[in-house]
């Protein structure tokens, strides 16, 4: 046998290596939630206390509570190596999460638990206990802090005869702002993060929130419930939903299914202020273009909020663009599979699996082109089905050059413009012209680019504000040309149907009111 010797290490040194996992306040409490679930909880309630400087956070359950030596081990760090097999619904994996989550928020992690029948267990780690001189080892205290008071017994006010409270105190990386006597700021953006903590669970635990059996929960944020958020809007009539497939190459069973979210016009087409707004909803906490991509779930529980996962062309694959952000795709993984995925500590990162790539970056080619079209045409496809086939929609056409540089023109050919042109006195078209090339050169392209950015959704729709008698009017005009220069009545409706500016609701209904 080897000679050798034992270098524990230190423990105060070791603990606050760990807070540095780059875990936010969302995400940490997410982390911590994970336990509760896992232990068959129905209800968690948690208290974001500002406590006039002093702030602390309490997260309770109501599941099955832990006996002593079972919370004794899952104080222990790294308490069930991630070799072992997990129970197909366990959300952990490296018994390191409760801890590092809380360490990276709060200096003094204080757990109580019962089970039903049994008595009440305590345990806490102190950093500021841990970093006195005369303290060696690893000296997990059995006894809640005296200042600590009634904050520990959360769950026997609420009447629980079981469940588990999870403290956190002494929050020393809440942001000190340089001014700020009275607290004012600090405190609101502790308000402030304790609402980004709201959303994010509501994202991350959607399909638990969403679900009214038994495998459902309920959160709580200071009393106030925590709503669900699905980035899939699969209770909307105009979201496109892709056939699930499934793949079993590595061992375990991925499950894959696409979603093509609808315009932004699509969400209510019956009221334009009630659709803007689900829409705007709809973009989920970081807003449209960031939310596209992939969403990884592992058990249930939702990894990643949004994201191409490197996939696609080129060394860094697809990036998040403009034209592709009504593109989710939801990919479940059990949690036997994390090694294959590389899931980390904080369960915030992941990579596909190469021998998956393939298969995944197929699919999410057809989401894609599909969720495209949607965003370029306002909802895919006109209100009414047309009777003739159009050849033409958008009057506008992209030129190339050879050397790379491209600029917008007037498709001179579309039906529509024909017909108009064809209106105009022959002794003013050569003017007619001239405006047309003076439009065509002055696109503001840099404009566009701009204010999109700055706005991704403030686009008014078509002839928004055009009184219903004047659209009349200009569709009326539209389609008296068209049948002059030759289509018969119902291939021109079809014609302005099919036409962008006309596939609001409003034009719609005009269409059909005037065909009839």
């Amino acid at each position: 046998m080897e000679e050798f010797e034992e270098i524990p290490p230190d423990a105060s040194a070791m603990i606050e290596s760990l807070r540095a996992h780059g875990y936010t306040l969302s995400t940490a409490v997410a982390d911590i939630l994970d336990n509760s679930i896992a232990a068959g909880c129905r209800n968690v309630w948690l208290k974001f206390e500002w406590n006039s400087g002093e702030p602390w956070i309490s997260i309770t359950d109501d599941g099955s509570g832990m006996p002593e030596s079972e919370l004794v081990n899952a104080m222990r760090l790294g308490s069930t190596s991630p070799l072992e097999k997990r129970d197909p619904s366990d959300l952990g994996r490296f018994g390191l999460g409760l801890k590092t989550a809380s360490f990276s928020q709060a200096r003094r992690l204080t757990v109580a638990s019962r089970t039903q029948g049994g008595t009440r267990s305590i345990r806490r780690w102190d950093l500021d206990h841990l970093a006195k001189p005369e303290v060696t080892g690893w000296q997990l205290l059995k006894t809640a802090h005296p200042d600590t008071g009634p904050r520990v017994d959360e769950a026997e006010s609420r009447g629980l005869n079981h469940g588990t409270v999870v403290l956190l105190e002494i929050f020393d990386r809440v942001i000190p702002f340089e001014g700020d006597e009275t607290g004012g700021i600090a405190e609101k953006h502790w308000s402030s993060e304790a609402e980004r903590v709201r959303v994010h669970l509501g994202m991350v635990f959607h399909p638990f929130l969403s679900d009214t059996s038994k495998k459902g929960i309920r959160i709580f944020l200071n009393d106030m419930p925590v709503d669900p958020w699905d980035p899939f809007c699969i209770s909307e009539d105009a979201t496109q939903a892709e056939a699930e497939d499934q793949n079993s190459d590595l061992g375990g069973v991925v499950q894959v299914k696409g979603f093509v979210l609808p315009h932004r016009d699509r969400f209510d087409p019956n009221d334009n202020t009630r659709s803007r707004k689900l829409h705007q909803a709809a973009g989920g906490p970081a807003g449209w273009n960031a939310q596209q991509g992939f969403y990884l779930y592992r058990n249930r529980r939702l990894i990643i909020p949004g994201n191409w996962l490197g996939l696609g062309p080129g060394q860094n694959g697809w990036k998040k663009e403009e034209h592709y952000k009504l593109a989710r795709i939801r990919v479940d993984i059990p949690n036997s599979m994390d090694h294959e995925w590389q899931i980390d500590v904080k369960k915030s990162t992941a990579m596909a699996p190469p021998a998956l790539q393939s298969w995944m970056t197929g699919l999410a080619k057809t989401v894609r082109e599909k969720a495209k079209q949607v965003y370029a045409f306002r909802g895919g496809r006109p209100a009414r089905k047309p009777r003739h086939k159009t050849e033409h929609s958008s009057p506008w056409i992209t030129k190339t050059k050879s050397d790379g540089t491209f600029s917008y023109r007037i498709d001179r050919k579309h039906p529509l413009f024909k017909a108009l042109v064809v209106c105009v006195p022959e002794d003013s078209s050569k003017e007619l012209e001239t405006l047309l090339r003076l439009i065509e050169e002055t696109v503001p392209v840099q404009r566009i680019w701009i204010d999109t950015a700055d706005n991704q959704d403030g686009v008014a729709p078509p002839f928004e504000g055009e009184s219903h008698a004047k659209l009349r009017h200009h569709l009326t005009l539209c389609h008296a040309a068209l049948v002059a220069n030759g289509q018969d009545g119902e291939a021109a409706w079809d014609e302005l149907a099919a036409f962008p500016a006309f596939q609001t609701k409003d034009a719609q209904a005009i269409i059909g009111q005037l065909q009839e």
